[in-house]
């Protein structure tokens, strides 16, 4: 550009472009995307489930969901602008359990995957505070690291692929004991989860798509072209409309009544991850 643009009317641009505004926003600086196949994570059962897994002859996933993901976030010392994030995936499974000849009984507990990955996220000297902060909420890891860029994971729930019951004596490499699970975590079950060695095991392997991102609070000079005013009215349900004359508007849903003659990838996608394998 020859000149330097500045924050206020513009004259020399387009009719449409009315001035260039200073707006605060989150500047994506390094990105990632991950396929992980997750192989052999120990399931933690409700403590009422794992009598039931105990008398099982096979297992089989009904669903999984993920619930949360931590990150941290720490600085690399040899190699500036370079951080480490550290993941903690915590999955919600539900089992079908078999005992016998009769039906299935459904369990579910908690499943903990860890990974890392390595991001630019640029450097800055200068802290940010702002009025929204409480004093009461701070701690000193909080204050130290306040410069840090921000990790931001988008992930979908994962493909069951595989799910094993072994005997106790079996050990996988994955196999801990359960701890350090948050409290909010553990609210999301009807029970206290079970971490016990006694007793069969139940191991599953998941796959995983997701994406890790590092950004940082950045001020971009914009074009505004003007105020962004709704064009669209709102529509007043139930002040006087006729529901027949509603009910006349809506399509009539043909493929409830047909089946299609190709699938859209997202009923693969739903297809395949209730799909899975069950071992003895």
């Amino acid at each position: 550009m020859s000149e330097k643009i500045v924050p206020g009317p513009l004259q020399d641009c387009s009719a449409s472009i009315q001035e260039a505004v200073c707006v605060n926003t989150k500047k994506i600086f390094d990105s990632c995307r991950d396929q992980d196949c997750i192989e052999d994570l120990r399931f933690y059962p409700v403590q009422c489930g794992q009598d039931v897994i105990n008398n099982a002859v096979s297992v089989k996933s009904a669903k999984a969901e993920l619930l949360h993901v931590y990150t941290d976030v720490e600085a690399i010392n040899f190699n500036r602008g370079f951080y480490t994030v550290d993941l903690r995936y915590f999955y919600r499974v539900v089992l079908q359990v078999c005992c016998g000849c009769g039906r299935p009984t459904e369990v579910e507990g908690l499943c903990v995957f860890d990974k890392r990955v390595v991001l630019f996220g640029s450097e800055g000297g200068a802290k940010v505070f702002t009025s929204g902060t409480c004093m009461s909420s701070m701690d000193a890891d909080s204050i130290e690291k306040s410069n840090l860029p921000c990790a931001v994971v988008t992930a979908v729930d994962p493909i069951v692929l595989d799910t094993k019951l072994v005997d106790a004596c079996e050990r996988r490499c994955c196999d801990c004991d359960i701890c350090e699970i948050p409290s909010c975590i553990c609210d999301c079950f009807q029970s206290e989860l079970c971490g016990a060695d006694q007793g069969k095991r139940v191991f599953i392997t998941l796959g995983q798509f997701s994406i890790v991102r590092l950004e940082r609070d950045t001020q971009l000079l914009i074009p505004s072209y003007s105020y962004c005013m709704p064009e669209k009215e709102c529509a007043c349900g139930g002040c006087g409309t006729d529901p027949c004359e509603l009910f006349r508007g809506i399509a009539f849903p043909v493929n409830e009544f047909f089946p299609p003659n190709a699938l859209e990838k997202k009923c693969d996608y739903e297809g395949v991850k209730c799909c899975c394998c069950s071992k003895r």
